[in-house]
């Protein structure tokens, strides 16, 4: 009976272990919604269409026309407001791709960037040949700043909510502190959890 019992229990904890953990590699372009919360493709989609609508607008003609050169940007700040972590060092990311692919504005280094480029070029200096050594002074001085906020709005009742995006995003010239542009996009998510409770 003992033996019995002991092989019941070891069948048990086989059947409990063969379930397994299934992993499946996907087209990182693909839409996968598994929580409804925000995601990569939220963070790709919102930069791409921001970007596109701020590189669209008066400003970037007018500074076209009075500089003679394509704008120069630098992404500042962008802060979370909403109660989930969202990843905004890789929305920044996706902001700065989106501005550098458009082709018409060029990115400085971000502050964070700047002071390790700054250590290796004060290590050239002292290391480097004349010829390949880089000089002080020739950084670009970036001509507008863009920062802004990620902020929701959640409505739940039971096992459904509804969840409010709302970016918005303001394009400043650093010479005069005057925004330029804003920008705001919104998605609205539809989340329903049969059988589960909040």
């Amino acid at each position: 009976m003992k033996r019995y019992a002991w092989g019941l229990v070891a069948l048990v904890l086989l059947a409990g272990c063969s379930g397994g953990t299934k992993v499946e590699r996907v087209d990182p372009g693909e839409t996968i919604d598994l929580s409804g919360r925000w995601n990569d493709t939220d963070s790709r989609l919102v930069s791409e269409e921001m970007i596109a609508d701020c590189m669209s607008r008066p400003w970037k003609m007018n500074h076209v026309e009075a500089k003679g050169k394509r704008p120069i940007m630098i992404v500042g700040q962008v802060r979370n407001k909403t109660t989930e972590h969202i990843a905004v060092e890789t929305f920044i990311g996706d902001i700065e791709r989106a501005f550098i692919n458009s082709g018409e504005a060029e990115m400085v280094a971000s502050a964070e960037e700047r002071e390790q480029i700054r250590g290796e070029r004060s290590d050239q200096q002292q290391y480097s040949s004349e010829e390949t050594m880089k000089q002080w002074g020739k950084e670009h001085g970036a001509d507008y700043m863009l920062g802004g906020l990620i902020s929701s709005i959640e409505d739940r009742e039971g096992g459904e909510s509804v969840v409010l995006y709302q970016v918005d995003l303001n394009l400043i010239n650093l010479e005069t502190n005057a925004k330029v542009w804003q920008g705001q996009k919104k998605i609205k998510k539809y989340i329903s959890r049969s059988g589960h409770s909040y």
